[in-house]
């Protein structure tokens, strides 16, 4: 074909060879083999059955995660001019823009609360913020078992046991027992 092609128009025939192919109508199916993943694979659930609950070295939050490993989910209470805030932290991989709601269910209560992928510590994280007070942070208070689940990360299960809990109630009271 390039030798058909004047030398002079070469240049516009090789720009013109690497344009993409036009997009099929949009009435037209798509077979999955055209189709270009280009988002990550979902995570599978993370084994949480060693997972304990520690108190951060703050004394502000408490983290639940295997031992010697980066904490799975964080509970971060936050104190400021308002009320005090409950931050749930999903420790798994996010990027800056990305939203997504959060699945947090246990003791019969099930909340799905908005997440923005925050920058915490050098990396981006799952964080959904809401007033300690908020009646949908009752499912941490009882004893029965918990699950957090974020799209395409996985779930987290906690079981049952009264940190998480005695926790929210600590922050709810403005950090005083």
């Amino acid at each position: 074909m390039l030798h058909s092609v004047p030398r002079a128009l070469l240049p516009l025939a090789l720009l013109a060879a690497c344009q993409p192919a036009p997009s099929p109508p949009a009435d037209q199916p798509l077979s999955l083999d055209e189709i270009h993943l280009r988002h990550e694979l979902p995570l599978a659930s993370p084994d949480s059955s060693r997972a304990v609950w520690t108190v951060a070295t703050s004394g502000k939050a408490v983290l639940f995660g295997n031992p010697g490993a980066v904490p799975l989910l964080t509970l971060d209470c936050r104190f400021g001019d308002g009320p005090p805030q409950l931050a749930i932290i999903r420790h798994a991989s996010g990027r800056a823009g990305q939203q997504a709601l959060f699945a947090v269910m246990g003791n019969g209560e099930v909340a799905r609360l908005p997440a923005d992928a925050a920058q915490r510590d050098g990396s981006w994280q799952w964080e959904a913020v809401v007033a300690a007070a908020d009646p949908r942070m009752n499912l941490f208070i009882g004893s029965g078992d918990m699950r957090a689940t974020l799209p395409g990360k996985g779930a987290v299960v906690i079981p049952p046991g009264p940190v998480p809990g005695k926790f929210v109630q600590w922050c709810r009271a403005g950090g005083r027992t």
